[in-house]
């Protein structure tokens, strides 16, 4: 894992724990619409942060 992608992580995580801590209701706040950012942003940053080498050549 890549060091963007851990701290996407991170992010969506501490901001997740933000809206559960803030709202007992289940309302989109900005935490929660900043989790779904960084979460989005972590699998993107997954699949950039991977290095896969296509061989065209079937053996």
């Amino acid at each position: 894992m890549s060091k963007s992608a851990a701290g996407f992580f991170v992010l969506a995580l501490l901001s997740g724990i933000l809206h559960l801590s803030l709202v007992q209701d289940s309302i989109v706040t900005l935490p929660l619409i900043a989790c779904g950012v960084f979460s989005a942003l972590f699998v993107l940053a997954l699949v950039a942060g991977r290095k896969i080498k296509f061989d065209p050549v079937l053996r």
